[in-house]
Parts: structure tokens; C-alpha cells; sequence
């Protein structure tokens, strides 16, 4: 039996007023999850390609020699 299965089983043996209680309790989990939830990282990989800028290796070496 799944997880669900048993929860609906469960659930029906219950007076009303726990299921209600349950019902909201799992609203809240539900709508927690959505507020905490991080948004999808974007990508940054070609970020500066259309700035015209042309960073090299060389010019990267050099100002970590200068740090």
C-alpha cells in the first residue's frame, strides 16, 4: 500500500473535525513549501558575450600577479 493508500485510509477513519484540522495543516505545509522555496538559479555562463568586452587568459593572469 503506498503512502497516499494509507493516508486516504487513515484519513477516513477520522472524525470531521481532525480531518478538517489535517486538511489545513496540509494547506500550510503546502503553501510553506511554495514560500520557501529558492526560485531557479540562472544560468550566468555568456552573460558578457554581446558587451563587446574580450577578457583574456593573459590579461586574467595578470591581475592576479597584481593582487
Amino acid at each position: 500500500m503506498s503512502v497516499l493508500e494509507t493516508l486516504v485510509e487513515t484519513v477516513k477513519k477520522m472524525p470531521y473535525e481532525q480531518q478538517k484540522e489535517l486538511l489545513h495543516y496540509a494547506e500550510f505545509l503546502n503553501s510553506k513549501k511554495k514560500a520557501d522555496g529558492n526560485p531557479p538559479r540562472k544560468s550566468l555562463y555568456g552573460l558578457w558575450a554581446n558587451r563587446g568586452i574580450d577578457i583574456t587568459e593573459e590579461d586574467i593572469d595578470e591581475i592576479r600577479r597584481e593582487m
